[in-house]
């Protein structure tokens, strides 16, 4: 157990991986931590705990995961070793075999870590702690900032959709949320911090309203109302629950963002059926169209799966020239990996390493291809820019609510500020469009 008679503050060290729910979910374990007598560690200092929050997403994610955790059980051996998240509820068995892990928590468990600590002492076997996918119900809510100048808003938790690749409702559990009032609330607090983004995150945000019988629009449309808050993003929403009302709502809102992060995952018909997708390619083109024509400055990020079970060449140059004529920004490409336990593996043709790494690369360069398109056409426009509080080389980084990333010489007073200014060309690293202010 962590005895405080020796450590007169537990230092505690937090490694996340994964998507914006962990980091979400990372930073509020940090303030439940903090309030139990917990400190987190500095740069430079040992920890007495660490705390890994991980990722299942794909077999890439396991090993970065496994990976992770030897190198901390090495790097603080003295250190308590605790593993959470999707990976540790998956396969907590296999976690256990490590040697050096203390402790694993599922998704049930993983903010009753305090608790749990007082019950440890160096040299036991691991101590498991995870529920059944049945009873995986609760929802532990998140609203933090992190290091970061937005905050992370948590709105929704779990899954139904049991897509055949995927494992994360096997992991999260079934699609759950709070109430509306509830997250209103949080957004006043946000706001009252001094907080000035807020980006809606959770694993199928558009199916917020399962639990409590109201609807994502209703949701947006009242923490719109919240004064103080300058701009909220939308994180991933599924195509088919992005509903025609809730674009036309963020074209016409006060607060929602013109950026738009829609999961695809494949361009082909015949793809998306075997991957138990709720759509067609001409359900997601419609949604593309609809959004350029309400918001033609909109950012729109795409995800697409390559080289999953069926895709055979004739179907993924299929998909390669839906995606080529499509209007959007950036696509987020994710190679499929064999997941235990799916009905992908049921699924005949299995594409080879080499073909799966050429097709990666040929998406990999139209995404490149469009994103400075998007960037180039906004070179000479005004737009209002969030800058954040890194300073890199004397410059500061923010973001346009459409998400272009801009540089400007740093200057203190506009740190969490948002500022007016004209987009000029890339900088020198091509990474974000230099500005100056109007």
């Amino acid at each position: 157990m962590i005895d405080t008679t020796i450590f007169q503050s537990p230092k505690v060290a937090y490694l996340t991986l994964g998507c914006k729910l962990n980091f979400a979910e990372s930073s509020s374990l940090g303030k439940i931590m903090t309030e139990a007598g917990y400190v987190t560690v500095k740069a430079g200092e040992t920890p007495d705990v660490c705390v890994i929050n991980t990722c299942s997403v794909t077999e890439a994610a396991d090993k970065k995961g496994r990976y992770t955790i030897h190198k901390l059980v090495r790097r603080y051996p003295e250190a308590f070793i605790v593993v959470t998240g999707c990976y540790a509820q998956l396969k907590p068995d296999e976690i256990a075999e490590i040697p050096g892990v203390n402790l694993i928590l599922g998704a049930n468990q993983k903010f009753d870590l305090p608790a749990h600590l007082e019950e440890l002492k160096k040299g036991d076997p691991a101590r498991v702690y995870t529920s059944a996918l049945k009873d995986i119900k609760s929802f532990l809510p998140s609203c933090s900032r992190g290091d970061r100048t937005r905050y992370l808003l948590k709105i929704q938790d779990g899954c139904d959709y049991f897509c055949t690749y995927c494992t994360i409702p096997f992991a999260r559990g079934i699609s759950r949320n709070p109430e509306i009032t509830f997250l209103v609330d949080q957004a006043k607090t946000v706001a009252t911090e001094g907080g000035k983004e807020i980006v809606l995150t959770g694993v199928n945000i558009g199916d917020f309203g399962k639990s409590t019988g109201e609807t994502f629009l209703e949701l947006i449309r009242e923490l719109d109302l919240v004064e103080g808050i300058e701009r909220y993003r939308i994180s991933s929403i599924e195509p088919d629950l992005l509903t025609d009302e809730v674009i036309d709502f963020v074209a016409s809102s006060k607060r929602f963002a013109p950026h738009f992060h829609i999961p695809l995952q494949a361009g082909n018909d015949e793809l998306l059926e075997l991957m138990h997708r709720r759509y067609n390619t001409a359900l997601f083109e419609s949604k593309i169209r609809r959004i350029k024509q309400k918001m033609p400055h909109a950012f729109i990020g795409v995800d697409v799966i390559v080289g999953s079970r069926g895709e055979t060449p004739e179907r993924f140059e299929d998909a390669f020239a839906f995606l080529e004529k499509l209007s959007i920004s950036q696509l987020h490409i994710f190679s499929y990996s064999e997941r235990p336990g799916t009905q992908a593996l049921k699924i005949g043709h299995i594409v080879s390493p080499t073909d799966k790494k050429n097709r990666h690369a040929r998406l990999q360069q139209l995404s490149e291809d469009k994103w400075k398109i998007f960037y180039k056409e906004h070179v000479g426009t005004e737009v209002k820019v969030l800058f954040e509080h890194a300073k890199t080389d004397g410059m500061m980084h923010g973001f346009s609510g459409n998400y272009i990333r801009t540089e400007v010489p740093y200057q203190k007073n506009w740190v969490n500020q948002t500022i007016s200014v004209r987009l000029g060309s890339f900088n020198a690293d091509g990474t974000a469009l230099v500005a100056e202010s109007v």
